[in-house]
C-alpha cells in the first residue's frame, strides 16, 4: 500500500458561502451562484484554452471536515448508507468534486457559476468537463432514486462539519 501522499493547493475557491451550513449540497441546485478561483499564479500558464470549455470540473480539499464514518447518513436520505456510495464531505481522503460553468478567465481568476462550495476551500486540481467523456446513459441511481427530488430543496445543515 501506498503511505504518504500529499497534495499541494493550486489555488483558493471564492464563493458567497461562509460556512458549510446553508451551503447547496450539488452545484445543479447551486444553479446561477457565481464565485471565483484564484489559481496561484505559477500555475497560470496552464489555464491556456481553458476559456475554450463552458464548463470545468474542480477537484478540492474539503478543508472544514475532518474524521470520517465508513456509514453515514446523506442529507437527502435517513438511512444509513456506506460513504462510498454517498457525495459525504466526511470521507476517509477529504476530497471533493464538482462541475461548475466556467464564465471567464482574468490571468490567474477564474470567474465561475453554479458554485456549491464553501469560502475559502483550497482548490487540487482543474479539468475541462467535456460531455463526449463525462456523461453517462445510466439505469440505475442506488438510493437516490426514491430522494432525487429533494435536490433543489436540501441545504448543508451542518452534520459533516469536524
Amino acid at each position: 500500500m501506498i503511505k504518504g501522499i500529499s497534495y499541494k493547493p493550486i489555488g483558493i475557491i471564492h464563493s458567497p458561502f461562509k460556512s458549510a451550513q446553508g451551503t447547496p449540497i450539488q452545484p445543479k441546485s447551486a444553479k446561477g451562484i457565481k464565485g471565483s478561483i484564484v489559481l496561484e499564479k505559477e500555475y497560470t500558464e496552464g489555464l491556456k484554452d481553458l476559456g475554450e470549455f463552458s464548463y470545468i470540473i474542480l477537484l478540492f480539499h474539503f478543508h472544514l471536515s475532518s474524521g470520517y464514518s465508513l456509514r453515514v447518513k446523506p442529507y437527502m436520505d435517513d438511512n444509513l448508507h456506506g460513504v462510498f456510495a454517498t457525495r459525504a464531505p466526511r470521507r476517509p481522503n477529504s476530497i471533493g468534486l464538482s462541475v461548475v460553468r466556467l464564465l471567464e478567465i482574468k490571468r490567474n481568476i477564474l470567474e465561475i457559476e453554479d458554485v456549491d462550495i464553501v469560502d475559502g476551500t483550497p482548490l487540487l486540481d482543474i479539468k475541462p468537463y467535456v460531455p463526449d467523456f463525462d456523461v453517462r446513459e445510466v439505469e440505475r441511481i442506488g438510493w437516490l432514486k426514491n430522494n432525487i427530488q429533494k435536490l433543489n430543496k436540501m441545504k448543508d445543515d451542518g452534520r459533516f462539519i469536524k
